[in-house]
């Protein structure tokens, strides 16, 4: 399948290689329970048991491989929600390079506190990830390397080799269900799969509360959208108005983009530890969330992806023993 991307199939069959050893080939499991409500097949891909608690250290680490001499020895900045910026921490530490991490005050701070554990600097800025990015713009004009989360071929390209491990163990793959932020995953993810199968559907699940992606495709460009508190914190933030690849592969690539709701998110993170015996954060469970709720019904071989499982251990009692909070009174 011939796709005009800065990003082709060969530069994620590459990333696979170049990351190899330095992450782990994520579980994927049966769901017994999902596969009898749905009365198909459902398999979830256990992500958020990759090395730093999310898909990010595959992006970020094939972005860190991928530097200069001069770009390592200037070190690399970024912009995160958390997931991002753990990633990319544990890379550049892992390859000896000066890491600054730039996040907004919304981020919470066990994700905070686990990124400057790996040795990176943080800097909070401001209360979005665009009050954020003016930190990181600033470190740019310096001699520092911006190492976005999302929006960057390398990025997407380490993304996209979960799509190669799905493909390698269930050629027959129907549908894949995808948490959507900025579309660094979903872009890569899909690029990979449809490369190798264009039958195959991938539909993007996120947050209703600021929803960025959805909204621009909506608009039919980027937009802005107000970051608001969300369970799923770190599908928060913007996609960039001067985006340069995510936007256009999300909008060819993905099927749909499904909202979930706060409740219905909390209600997935409670399903996932009492069922699957998995812990997970909101962004992480916003694809069982899609399927517990009904907003997607499965046709044929589905696999939902659990993508993270950076959270608060207080938050993830309050909600698997009933008691989630009120995100909208935030």
């Amino acid at each position: 399948m011939a796709l005009d991307y800065a990003v082709r199939l060969e530069d994620i069959e590459a990333a696979q290689d170049r990351i190899a050893q330095h992450t782990i080939r994520t579980p994927l499991i049966h769901s017994q329970e999902l596969s009898q409500e749905q009365s198909q097949d459902i398999w979830l891909k256990l992500e958020h048991l990759q090395k730093t608690g999310s898909f990010k250290l595959r992006g970020a680490t094939n972005a860190i491989l991928g530097l200069t001499p001069e770009q390592r020895g200037n070190g690399v900045v970024g912009v995160s929600t958390g997931n991002h910026g753990r990633g990319l921490a544990y890379a550049a530490r892992q390859n000896g390079v000066r890491c600054i991490i730039c996040m907004s005050s919304l981020v919470p701070k066990n994700k905070v506190e686990s990124i400057k554990q790996l040795g990176a600097e943080v800097r909070i800025v401001g209360a979005s990830q665009d009050d954020a990015q003016s930190e990181v713009d600033a470190l740019v004009r310096q001699g520092m390397t911006m190492l976005p989360p999302f929006d960057h071929p390398a990025i997407i390209a380490g993304q996209g080799t979960i799509g190669l491990e799905l493909f390698d163990a269930l050629s027959d793959i129907h549908t894949v269900l995808v948490p959507v932020s900025g579309g660094g995953l979903v872009s890569g993810v899909a690029l990979a799969l449809k490369s190798l199968n264009p039958n195959i559907d991938i539909i993007g699940v996120t947050m209703e509360r600021g929803a960025a992606m959805h909204a621009s495709l909506n608009a039919g460009h980027p937009v802005l959208v107000k970051e608001l508190p969300t369970l799923a914190d770190s599908l928060g933030g913007g996609i960039g108005l001067d985006n340069a690849h995510t936007f256009k592969m999300t909008s060819s690539l993905v099927k749909e983009i499904i909202l979930v709701s706060e409740a219905e998110i909390a209600d997935a993170i409670s399903y996932a530890y009492w069922s699957e015996k998995q812990i997970i954060e909101g962004s992480g469970s916003v694809c069982l969330a899609a399927l517990r709720s009904g907003k997607v019904k499965a046709r044929g071989l589905t696999v939902a992806l659990l993508t993270g499982a950076n959270l608060d251990m207080q938050l993830h009692h309050d909600i698997i023993s009933g008691n989630p909070p009120d995100m909208t009174s935030s």
